[in-house]
């Protein structure tokens, strides 16, 4: 009589794998829709003949794909929680962001994103080191707080480089990635009337003029002085900072406790098991 097969135990890391596989309703639901949503704005951009929002639109499918191929490349499962915010931050940044112009119309909106990215990143640096701690292959063990710090770190070095991008593209093609600030007190060393190093304030600006090389003069009727990017720049690594750290704070206890809180859970991707160590478990 041939021996019965013993039952797959549901804490087994094969039924683990197939139940993280089948879990991803919401997420193909969501994910779905946005690519529907995304088409169609891109077929209206084209009957507009506005190419740069069509490439916006491509690069947004293509955006869309990342987390498949993380899952499915590097065999590490992210969280339906997690993949959801990723997706609809990709598309609040380009097709509502960009395209529909919410950065203008919400003038907080900006604000939310890099808040988020902040948060995102922090995630996603502290899976990346939590994944090598917790391999057999590496003989690290590094405490909660070591770990909490390098997701930090990882998320503010990713907000300080998008910064130099949005620069090097207003510097190279003026597409005003920093947005300006109009503010109405300045102060500068260069206003010193003795040509010292005694910064000089102006208060109570209502206008500027820009007198341009051929002589003409023009009122920018901002009523105020226009900041060129230095303070959203700022704002924008700050929101980035509380994001990061307030994952940071989370990826913590959750190192702290084992990986029990359900919370942090939702947001760090998880190693799936290799068929051999599915097989040797």
């Amino acid at each position: 009589m041939p021996r019965k097969k013993p039952s797959r135990s549901p804490n087994s890391p094969r039924s683990t794998v197939e139940a993280l596989r089948a879990k991803k309703g919401v997420v193909a639901t969501l994910y779905v829709t946005l690519r529907l949503v995304v088409i169609l704005v891109m077929i209206a951009q084209i009957f507009n003949r506005n190419f740069e929002n069509v490439f916006l639109c491509v690069l947004t499918l293509l955006l869309f794909l990342v987390p498949t191929f993380i899952e499915r490349k590097i065999h590490v499962d992210l969280p339906d929680t997690l993949e959801v915010i990723i997706m609809l931050f990709i598309f609040a940044a380009e097709i509502l962001g960009e395209i529909q112009a919410y950065y203008i119309t919400f003038p907080y909106w900006d604000t939310m994103l890099h808040t988020i990215n902040g948060f995102l990143c922090a995630a996603i640096g502290f899976a990346l080191v939590d994944i090598l701690n917790r391999s057999e292959r590496f003989s690290i063990q590094l405490s909660p707080l070591f770990l909490a710090i390098t997701a930090f770190c990882f998320s503010m070095t990713i907000g300080v480089l998008w910064e130099f991008f949005e620069a090097l593209m207003d510097h190279l093609f003026l597409l005003d990635m920093q947005k300006d600030t109009v503010v109405h007190t300045i102060s500068s060393v260069m206003l010193d009337p003795a040509g010292g190093n005694h910064p000089t304030a102006i208060h109570d600006i209502t206008d500027v003029i820009v007198v341009t090389a051929d002589g003409a003069q023009r009122s920018l009727g901002l009523g105020g002085y226009l900041d060129v990017g230095i303070l959203d720049t700022m704002k924008d690594l700050f929101v980035n900072f509380i994001g990061a750290v307030v994952f940071s704070i989370i990826g913590f206890f959750y190192v702290k406790s084992r990986g029990k809180g359900r919370f942090a859970r939702r947001f760090i991707p998880q190693v799936v098991p290799s068929e051999e160590e599915q097989d040797g478990a």
